[in-house]
């Protein structure tokens, strides 16, 4: 492998193809214990701060390995970075030979099979949704790759992306007469052939749990396994090492088997009725539940009678479709698939109900047109842990929150890495001369009435002071509404002119580069905008953090585990809630500085971090910014100059 120490010094070739590029000592020592991980075969978590640069400080040793690579990124969006910028800008750089491709899950391609169903059903009566079918028909005659990400004239949100893209559940796989023109097998095939392969989290957990049902293998063997934002991990594992199945996926196959039965079973009415009888259990499911986005289990007594009886009746329906579906099966290959489709939808449906002994938790979900029943492991640490130890490949890990003051045991243990190197460097950034760290005085308890009318009190002198400019993350999808309406009437009786925009008014990336260019805007956000995002300079001066993101304690998951903890003896809270808070926290506060010229106030709310014993383990893992509880010397921060850059 070349020289790193030459790759990222001032003259070398990094710094001669990024503009602004810095040599930092971080950068190099991150870059070199991955390269020294990847040829050892070993197991690597690393956390660095924000300004490392850790996306160069993988990629060269990636490039440089000579093996085969793949990179998992939290987001569609971080991958799609990944691909047109960062990739091409290294590569280009270290005049690299690098094979590189893009593999996103089949959601994310157009399939010409249901493209064409869906222009054959008529089913679209919107004229905005005939016109958005019709630009996807367009598009997958000219696209060499039929990633909807090329399509920007067609909303994410547009009924007819579902429509026209499949599923595990409904792709015919090599019965398709689509096959050999098929936009996910053709992404497949060039990660096969590819040195460096670009995922994300979900996709490489969905070939995990694949290869371990012996259905298949998405992702090319590999060298290196590299997962950016590993932080999201053990949710996401602990999303795919379980079982769901979502009353949206029996409407759908409803749906289909009520298509495919006008063309090969036209005949036969008893089927489209079964079918609509089981449509209509799965609707009445949704309506026993009488609360909105809820959480439950049926052991803790939380779902009522209703449910249970509504799911009784669903399973019933089910079975009889089945049934019904059985005896005309061997009439289509479309409607053998509906069959096999139902026969899996069932078997998890009978396995939810199951009064099973297993180290899961069965709760269930309602959303405002589906409900989701899910079984969760309480760990993954074991499942993944075989993982790491079945192949004989090099992993690293990496982000900038994985540890509680460079204490690692909690990641650790969740993802099962008991023999994994640990490795964390500081950021850059001079904190303490370009931030301030403020916990006004006089705060309620947070679990108090009017807490979010006292955040907004306290925020108001500071958002004056900032001129705007400001993030207000809100730990919970109600206090967010309620800050928005307390801010905009506190704006409008103080003559403030300064735009709010609040998460759920549009897209993520439309919304933040309505931000940018406002430059005196407040944004409202909650669990969308604690991660993941990225403003510089003057537009984004403060953030203000309603409470400590403690996880609502009676989630069923949450619950069960911190049940399970203390059966073994254990603190629950300062071994498992305390840190996961302070992991959460650490990422709502990286929104704040992202550059050497960045300056800013973060301003936390919650009067635990100084009236708690554990306060002082929280803000001693923040930033080293500079403390107060005087809002004066705040203005006077704001009011200062900008920090120079370096």
């Amino acid at each position: 492998m070349r020289d790193l120490e030459e790759i990222f010094s001032r003259n070398g070739p990094l710094a001669r193809a990024v503009s602004g590029f810095r040599r930092r000592d971080q950068q190099v020592a991150m870059a070199r214990a991955i390269a020294e991980t990847m040829e050892s075969c070993g197991v690597l978590v690393a956390e660095a701060g924000t300004g490392t640069g850790k996306t160069f400080a993988y990629l060269v040793p990636a490039m440089l390995s000579g093996g085969k690579v793949i990179v998992s990124t939290g987001t569609r969006t971080l991958q799609d970075q990944l691909f047109t910028r960062d990739v091409p800008t290294v590569r280009e750089a270290l005049g690299a030979g690098v094979s590189v491709a893009l593999l996103k899950g089949r959601a994310n391609y157009v399939c010409h099979h249901h493209l064409q169903r869906a222009l054959q059903d008529g089913r679209f009566l919107s004229r905005d949704a005939v016109i958005h079918l019709h630009l996807v028909e367009r598009y997958a005659r000219e696209s060499g790759s039929g990633d909807r990400s090329g399509l920007t004239d067609v909303p994410e949100n547009s009924p007819v992306w579902p429509a026209v893209t499949s599923t595990r559940e409904n792709c015919l796989g090599s019965e398709c007469a689509y096959y050999r023109d098929c936009f996910v097998m053709e992404a497949r095939k060039r990660a096969l052939e590819s040195d460096l392969v670009i995922v994300n989290h979900h996709l490489f957990f969905a070939d995990v749990v694949l290869r371990d049902e012996g259905l298949a293998e998405l992702l090319p063997a590999c060298n290196t396994v590299i997962f950016d934002e590993a932080h999201q991990l053990p949710e996401t594992a602990s999303l795919f090492f379980g079982e769901s199945v979502s009353t949206f996926q029996l409407t759908e196959l409803a749906r289909d088997i009520r298509t495919e039965a006008l063309v090969s079973a036209r005949d036969f009415t008893p089927l489209p009725e079964a079918a609509d009888a089981m449509e209509k259990a799965a609707r009445d499911l949704r309506l026993a539940v009488p609360r909105e986005s809820t959480r439950f289990t049926l052991s803790a007594g939380k779902a009522s009678t209703d449910f249970a009886a509504a799911l009784e009746k669903l399973r019933g329906r089910l079975e009889a479709l089945q049934e019904t579906l059985e005896t005309q099966a061997p009439r289509s290959a479309e409607l053998h698939h509906c069959w096999e489709r139902g026969a899996a939808l069932e078997q998890r449906v009978a396995n939810w109900m199951a009064d099973s002994a297993d180290e899961r938790v069965r709760w269930a979900e309602a959303f405002s047109q589906a409900v989701v029943l899910n079984a969760t492991p309480l760990s993954v640490a074991e499942i993944f842990g075989r993982q790491i130890k079945g192949t004989s490949r090099a992993w690293i890990f990496t982000s900038a929150t994985l540890s509680v003051r460079g204490d690692f045991r909690l990641y650790c243990g969740e993802m099962g890495l008991v023999e994994a190197m640990t490795a964390s460097w500081e950021s850059p950034f001079d904190y303490e001369r370009q931030g301030m760290l403020y916990v006004p005085e006089g705060m309620p308890d947070p679990n108090s009435e009017g807490y979010t009318e006292a955040v907004v009190r306290a925020a108001l002198p500071v958002l004056r002071a900032s001129r705007g400019r400001a993030f207000l993350l809100c730990t919970s999808l109600r206090a967010m509404a309620r800050a928005h309406d307390l801010l905009e009437a506190a704006f409008k009786e103080q003559g403030l002119d300064h735009p709010i925009l609040v998460q759920g008014q549009g897209p993520r990336s439309e919304l933040l580069a309505r931000f940018r260019d406002l430059g005196n805007a407040v944004l409202i956000g909650s669990q969308t905008f604690w991660e993941g995002v990225d403003v510089r300079g003057p537009a984004l001066s403060v953030v203000v953090i309603d409470r400590l993101p403690f996880a609502a304690p009676d989630d069923p998951v949450l619950a069960a585990r911190i049940e399970k903890m203390n059966r073994e003896g254990r603190n629950a809270f300062m071994d498992y809630q305390l840190p996961h808070a302070i992991i959460t926290l650490k990422q709502g506060a990286g929104r704040l500085i992202r550059d050497e010229g960045d300056t800013g106030v973060l301003m936390i709310c919650d009067p635990r971090l100084v009236s708690k014993s554990y306060g002082r383990r929280v803000w001693q893992s923040l930033p080293p910014m500079r403390r107060t509880r005087d809002p004066l010397e705040v203005a006077a921060f704001l009011e200062a100059e900008p920090v120079a850059a370096a």
